[in-house]
C-alpha cells in the first residue's frame, strides 16, 4: 500500500472529525446559554466535555500527526511552497480557535460564561471560513 495515500486518507478522516466538532461545539454553546434549569445545564456540560475531549482533541492531534507525515512523505522542502505555508498558517489559526473553544468550555463548566447566544452564533462561522480557505488553497495550490 502507498504510505502517502494511506496518510492522506487518515488525515482527511481526522480533519472531517475535527471539523464536525469545531462546527458543533459553538452550536451547543448557543443552546447552553439559553438553558434555564440545572438538569439541562448539566446535560450540556456533559455533551460539551465529551465532544471536546473524546472527539475533537483526538481528531485534532491525529490531523496534525497525519499532516506532518504527509509533509514528510512529499519532503520537507515542500514547506517552501506558498500554498503549504498558507495552509499551515490557517491550520494554526484553526488550532488556536480549538483552544479558544476549550476556554469557553471551561467558563461554562465554572458557570462563568460572559458571552451571548449571538456571540456563539457568530464564532460558529469561524471554522467554516477557515475550512473553505484551506480547501481552495490545497486544491488550487497557489505558487
Amino acid at each position: 500500500m502507498n504510505a502517502y495515500l494511506a496518510f492522506k486518507a487518515l488525515h482527511l478522516i481526522a480533519v472531517i472529525s475535527w471539523m464536525a466538532g469545531l462546527l458543533y461545539l459553538p452550536r451547543i454553546f448557543v443552546y447552553h446559554v439559553n438553558a434555564q434549569n440545572s438538569e439541562t445545564i448539566e446535560k450540556f456540560k456533559t455533551m460539551e466535555r465529551r465532544l471536546f475531549f473524546i472527539i475533537m482533541n483526538p481528531a485534532m492531534i491525529l490531523s496534525w500527526i497525519f499532516g506532518i507525515l504527509l509533509i514528510h512523505q512529499i519532503g520537507f522542502a515542500s514547506l517552501a511552497f506558498l500554498w503549504v505555508k498558507l495552509k499551515f498558517a490557517l491550520v494554526v489559526l484553526m488550532t488556536i480557535f480549538h483552544f479558544y473553544l476549550l476556554a469557553c468550555l471551561k467558563n461554562f463548566n465554572n458557570n462563568n460564561n460572559n458571552h451571548s447566544e449571538r456571540f456563539y452564533r457568530i464564532i460558529n462561522e469561524v471554522p467554516t471560513v477557515l475550512l473553505i480557505l484551506i480547501i481552495f488553497i490545497v486544491v488550487f495550490k497557489p505558487l
